[in-house]
Order: C-alpha cells, then structure tokens, then sequence
C-alpha cells in the first residue's frame, strides 16, 4: 500500500462537521449545495447528509496557524448562512431534529454508503471533530495509532457535547458515541503489530468486498495513509473554537509523544480492547463528572484527575510544538465543564431546546 508518512511531522489539520439550521425556528435544513463555496484556505465540503456541511483547515504548525483557519472558514459559512436566512451550529448532536427528515447528499459515495449500510447510515444525525497529525513514517504511524487507543476515553470525557437526541434527554454526555456504535468498523480499533499487520488486514477486508479502501474504517482514531497523517475522530463537535484548538493541541501533543516513544524504541503498554471499550463508555456516559480507569493500575479515579495529569505530561510538547496557548481552553474545560454540562445548564432553566439551539449558533459564531 502506497503512503505519504514522509514528514514534516507534527503538523495538524482539523475537520468540523457542523449543523446547517433555519435562522428562526433552528430546525436543522437540507441546504448544503447552497453553501459550497470555495474557501481562501481551507475547503467547505459536503458530508453525508444535506443538513450537515464540513469545513476543514490545510495542514498546519501548529494551533494558532490552523486557528486562524478555522476562524475563517467559520465565518465564511455562518455569513453565507446569515444570508440565506440560515444560521451554522455545531455540537455532538441537534437536541431536537429527527434523521427522518434528513436528505442524503446528492454524492456517489454517501448513495453506496446508504445502499450498503440502509437504516444505519440513515439515522446518522451526528457531528463530530477530526483532527490529523502528520507523522514521518509507516512504522511510526502504527506506533503512533495504537498508543493513541489509551488516550480515546480522556478525549471524550473532555469533548464530550451531545447529550441530547431526537428531542430528549438521554442522561448521556456524549450521546453521539453509542449511535455512531451502530455502524460497522468504528469505536476503539484493533492493535496491529506493524505496517505490514496492517497492510494484511487493509488488504484482506478490501479483497473480500466489505469496504473498497481503509477510508472506510471509521475508527476512533486510525492511520491516514494519502494524507501521511494519524487521524483522531473520537471527539464531539465543539460548540466554541477555542475548545476545538484545545483539543487539537493535546492531540498533537500526544502524537509527538508516542513519536518519540516510538524514536527511542521503546514498547507500548498493552491493556485488554474490553477496558480501553470499557473506559470510552464510561467517558460517554458520565464525561467528566464521572470516574474513568487508570489503566496502568486498574483504579477507578475521576476522569478530571485523569485529564490534568495528561496535559501536565503534555505541556512541555505543547510548548515545543508551539500550540501550548490553546491548552488554556482545556484548562477551561476542567474548570467550567464540558459542551454537554453547558448545554444541560441552559436546558435546566426552561426545559427549551429551541432556547439550547439558539445559545449554540451564537456560540458557533462568536
């Protein structure tokens, strides 16, 4: 299999699926050809349904570089939308819309995908932020992919910002995560002994018929080999940009860390798939307010506690890496809450979701 894992290593690009709503009542509306418009850096992109609309940065150094990006392909839509009458949101999952009502975008791959997948594609009505990191080598990749696998649950306990569906209250924090559980091939991924491992089993489900390439892997976090980078997709769409670049900053941070690791020639901790599974549920569940396991000793302990002890290991490469500012919106996370706790805030006042939506476009645009 051919790739592009050839460096510079540690830039980031970032990907938002955002919701595309009516200005007034916030219903969610199937109006994506209205708003592809080229962007001066950066590209606004179709996604599965006609209601939601990706925008993604060009590879970047570091978080400010790709901030300024993403502000402006932000702008760029919510503008567009404004004009239109339409207003751009963006969270885990709309509190109120209902899939059925959601058209499939006029694309050859989201038709297969729909013919292939039926009622699973269909009811598909979630948002999520992908964040790439590039990395200098096949090997280092793997590397990279694997140890990513611990890092999943803290990730989500942090982003965690849909929990509301179908115009309830789930008591979930992510809820986007158990309905995204029903596709095939998604969730935390298998380890795979090296490139090689990996090539053998690409190959093997892409000769069998099941997925015409690895794009179709949906996993939590997997090597990207056209863009030579180690994507990560576990995370919530974030409602304020500043917690998206916080992410992407303790993503890339992470990444350099398990490079190194890997540079050093040292092995990885092994811990059972049914914990790291076992931790993401937790995390979607309870974000964090609740307890996650540190797997090196199998403790319950809270999940913040777990979440400062990271970005205090991590800091120092966020300072190399020259994104360290944006780690102030994860500071802010661990003291205010997650998207979800906020959401919730505003939803305990009046029991109003059209209230909830109206509060996120305002944030998505600020």
């Amino acid at each position: 299999m051919k790739h592009n894992f050839t460096g510079p290593s540690y830039t980031i690009g970032i990907e938002e699926e955002l919701m595309i709503c009516d200005g007034s009542t916030y219903d969610l509306v199937n109006a994506i050809e209205s708003l592809l418009e080229p962007a001066p850096a950066g590209h606004v992109k179709p996604e599965l349904m006609e209601s939601v609309l990706e925008i993604a940065t060009e590879p970047a150094p570091d978080t400010e570089a790709a901030g300024r990006q993403l502000r402006a392909l932000r702008r760029q839509v919510c503008d567009a939308a404004a004009a239109k009458g339409l207003a751009i949101g963006s969270a885990g999952t709309h509190p109120f819309a209902m899939w059925e009502d959601q058209r499939i975008a006029a694309r050859p791959r989201y038709r297969d995908l729909v013919s292939s997948l039926r009622f699973v594609a269909r009811q598909e009505l979630i948002f999520g932020v992908h964040v790439h990191v590039a990395v200098d080598g096949a090997e280092k990749a793997i590397h990279v992919a694997n140890g990513m696998r611990v890092h999943l649950a803290v990730l989500l306990a942090l982003s965690a910002n849909s929990p509301f569906w179908r115009a309830q209250s789930t008591g979930l924090l992510s809820a986007r995560i158990p309905i995204f559980r029903v596709f095939p091939r998604v969730g935390v991924p298998p380890h795979y002994a090296d490139w090689a491992d990996y090539e053998r089993e690409i190959g093997f489900m892409v000769r069998s018929g099941v997925m015409e390439d690895y794009t179709y892997l949906w996993y939590d976090v997997r090597p990207h080999p056209d863009l030579g980078t180690v994507e990560v997709r576990v995370c919530d769409g974030q409602t304020r940009i500043e917690h998206t670049l916080g992410l992407a900053a303790l993503i890339q941070a992470m990444v350099k860390e398990l490079a190194e690791h890997f540079d050093a020639g040292k092995a990885l901790s092994t811990y059972p798939w049914q914990m790291l599974d076992e931790n993401k549920w937790l995390a979607a569940r309870d974000g964090l307010r609740g307890e996650l396991v540190d797997l090196p000793s199998s403790d319950r302990v809270p999940a913040k506690a777990l979440a400062r002890r990271l970005v205090d290991r991590l800091r120092g490469h966020a300072e190399d890496l020259g994104s360290a500012g944006s780690l102030d919106a994860i500071e802010d996370l661990l003291a205010h809450g997650s998207g979800a706790e906020r959401q919730l805030v505003v939803y305990e006042a009046n029991h109003d979701m059209s209230e909830v939506m109206a509060e996120i476009v305002e944030a998505t645009g600020a």
